[in-house]
């Protein structure tokens, strides 16, 4: 009889990145227990939640990393990255950054994420594959009187970066199985060409490894 490690047949990593408070956390919750949290509170370190999908008649399971979004734990949740293969790139819909007028240039602010896009964006590239599919996500859209970023914007820099796109609330469910389906299902199209999980133990066991050296570095820089 099968268990629970072997009902998948392909084992994909996501990572979540962005600013704290563009609402990573009740993504991830929402997906992976269709849970959503008025009073989260920014992660620390690393949180880390599973969810299998049917994909193709395959059952794709995905292990989804929530990597911290303030600055000074940058340098904790950098080594995450390695094996990751897909990630949502996370900005606030309401919360714009840097912006241009005629000859003023406004200063951006750490928690104006959509500035930080970029930041992140050049993060991701140098410590993940070159191949990683990445879909640039606008969060809080439940939020249209408070809107910062318009959708078009948000398009465009998607097309110029050969991003994937969506705009979610994950307060009310909007987009949020359609993101990680589309970014799990071109993942999984890429991977075609490779064998399934073929010794699921030894993926778990690096997931493991993974997890305790997230303990390890966030009990050392606490």
């Amino acid at each position: 009889m099968s268990n629970e490690h072997d009902d998948y047949d392909y084992l994909f990593k996501i990572v979540l990145i962005g600013d704290s408070g563009v609402g990573k956390s009740n993504i991830l919750s929402r997906f992976t227990r269709n849970e959503f949290s008025v009073e989260s509170k920014s992660t620390i370190g690393v949180e880390f939640a599973t969810r299998s999908i049917e994909i193709e008649k395959k059952v794709v399971k995905a292990q989804i990393w929530d990597t911290a979004g303030q600055e000074r734990y940058r340098a904790i949740t950098s080594a995450y990255y390695r094996g990751a293969v897909g990630a949502l790139l996370v900005y606030d819909v309401t919360k714009k950054g840097t912006a241009i007028t005629k000859e003023i240039k406004l200063i951006s602010y750490s928690l104006e994420t959509f500035a930080d896009v970029e930041k992140w964006l050049a993060e991701l590239r140098d410590h993940a594959d070159s191949k990683i599919v990445i879909m640039l996500t606008g969060n809080k859209c439940d939020l249209q009187h408070l809107r910062s970023v318009t959708t078009q914007d948000a398009e465009i820099y998607a097309a110029k970066e050969d991003l994937l796109f969506l705009e979610t609330s994950a307060l009310n469910s909007v987009n949020i199985d359609a993101a990680f389906q589309k970014v799990l299902s071109v993942i999984h199209e890429r991977s075609q060409t490779l064998e399934p999980i073929q010794n699921k133990q030894a993926s778990e066991n690096l997931v493991e490894i993974e997890k305790s050296k997230a303990v390890a570095r966030e009990k050392c820089c606490s």
